[in-house]
């Protein structure tokens, strides 16, 4: 392969997404496959900014918590690679995903200030990001509470305190308004959705592996003299 820019992936998500919760084994394989050849860039859409809200309007009709519940678990039959709490949803509900995505825009900061190096063989951001759906989808924990988040961080030797001071200042309400800012400038369906191309490549919702890997290959290869790129 031709030395190269790496393909830049934006991957737009939602703590509490179970889509966004199923894909990362797939986002996971590009980073192991193509390793330097990509560069994934983790920004957030606020899906369950107001979670009371988007589950009574949007499941009035099918059984609000309860039928989100079902339908929640029915997914993870399908997949088995993930797991789901039998009261996900029913016990614990979280108020916002919000909370979440802004400790994680703090730890975000942090890295790259240099400030917070890689943990468990990927950037300490992602790794807190699975760790806080698992905690929500596997434990029926409430990653909305700062307590949570604390607990999550301080067990993968994070400094709290650290992060919060970058809440604190205001960096990461300034790096969570930029993702917003880029969700809409882009005008991003949902999550999870993955961007290439400079925003002309749009990947949406529940796709599999193949789709993704089909993509960055593509942008991967140089077009031999005279030869467009159909990306």
């Amino acid at each position: 392969m031709a030395n190269q820019a790496p393909v830049a992936i934006t991957y737009f998500s939602d703590v509490l997404c179970v889509w966004a919760y199923v894909a990362q084994v797939r986002l996971d394989e590009i980073v192991s496959r193509f390793g330097n050849d990509v560069k994934v860039d983790h920004k957030f859409c606020s899906v369950f900014g107001n979670s009371a809200e988007k589950i009574s309007r949007g499941w009035a009709d099918k059984g609000g918590y309860q039928g989100f519940n079902l339908h929640l678990k029915d997914v993870a039959k399908k997949f088995d690679h993930v797991e789901v709490h039998a009261d996900v949803w029913l016990a614990t509900r979280p108020a916002s995903s919000d909370s979440a995505h802004l400790f994680i825009k703090a730890l975000q900061t942090l890295e790259a200030e240099g400030a917070i190096g890689p943990a468990d063989g990927r950037s300490a951001s992602t790794e807190l990001m699975w760790r806080l759906r698992c905690a929500f989808f596997q434990e029926c924990r409430d990653v909305s509470d700062r307590k949570v988040q604390r607990d999550i961080a301080d067990r993968m030797g994070i400094p709290a305190t650290l992060v919060e001071r970058e809440i604190d200042r205001g960096a990461a309400f300034a790096a969570l308004a930029a993702d917003y800012q880029d969700r809409d400038r882009l005008k991003i369906e949902g999550s999870p959705t993955y961007v290439l191309n400079q925003g002309r490549q749009k990947l949406y919702g529940n796709l599999g592996y193949r789709v993704n890997e089909a993509n960055s290959r593509e942008l991967l290869r140089v077009p031999g003299a005279g030869e467009m790129s159909w990306c």
